[in-house]
Formats: structure tokens, sequence, C-alpha cells
């Protein structure tokens, strides 16, 4: 048991292209659309922050201090994840994997580096758990809908 509160994997089929998929996960305005406001790039190396909601249930400030730790363009994004006011409270990373398939891209996150005998941690990962599944994904999937139908928009202005 102990060994599934470690991690969370979500993954989820998107009706949209690799590229499409990768400018919402890349894109500041995007992203602050579908997770946080942020100050993101795409760069080995960058640190960045995002602002979110508190939780004090879990001790968590609302502001994650992350840096990128890997990327390959339109395939693999990896992430430091951790509360930018608790010092290394909550570390952990995220790992977003884009794969083509049929007629748009599967999408993967794997959160991982809870601690299974820390109870915040275990408590922060059920929360967390349940918003990457029932939040954070289906808002993603909205925004990429409504910039979809915002260039569909754009390129026929008169309809």
């Amino acid at each position: 048991m102990s060994e599934r509160l470690t991690t969370i994997e979500v993954e989820e089929f998107l009706p949209y292209s690799p590229a499409k998929v990768w400018r919402a996960l890349t894109e500041p305005a995007l992203i602050a659309r579908w997770l946080m406001e942020n100050d993101f790039q795409a760069i080995v190396g960058h640190q960045f922050q995002m602002r979110g909601i508190p939780v004090p249930a879990v001790g968590f400030s609302g502001l994650v201090a992350s840096e990128v730790l890997d990327v390959e363009t339109e395939k693999f994004l990896r992430i430091s994840w951790r509360d930018a006011n608790s010092g290394n409270s909550l570390n952990s990373t995220v790992t977003w994997s884009i794969t083509a398939e049929d007629t748009g891209t599967r999408l993967s996150l794997v959160h991982d580096g809870f601690n299974p005998d820390e109870p915040t941690h275990v408590a922060s990962h059920r929360i967390m758990s349940g918003g990457w599944r029932n939040h954070v994904f289906p808002r993603l999937g909205q925004t990429l809908a409504e910039s979809d139908s915002a260039e569909s928009d754009s390129a026929h202005p008169d309809s």
C-alpha cells in the first residue's frame, strides 16, 4: 500500500495534436488557464513559480517553487515541485509525457516523491490525486477546446 502512496499517475487521451498539447503545457498564459499563474520557460534549469490556492490542511501556502529538470519538446517535461514558503516541504517531481496516438495525443502525468510515513504527505497525496484527476485534467481539456474554438473563429472571421 505504501508504494501507491508515493506516486500519483494520471493518463488521458486528448483529441489534439502533440504540438497543441505541448503548447498548453508550456505557454504561461495557457498554463495559467488550466493549472496556475506562472512564469514558466521550457529551458532546463529555469526556476519558476506557480501561484494557486492555499490548502491549510496540508500546509500548502499556495505558491509552488519549481525548476525545469528535463525537457524534450513535444515529448517530455519533468519539473521539481515544492511549497515555496515551507523550505523543502512537500518536495516532489511532476513528469508530463506526450505520445501521438491515432487522432490525438496520450498525455501521462506522474507526480512522484510523496513520503507515505509523513501524515502531511499522505493528505497531500490524497488531495492532489483528486485534484489532478477531477480538476486539472478536465480544465486542460477545456482550455484545449477553447483555444481550438478561438483558432477556428480567427481563421473564419465572418462566421
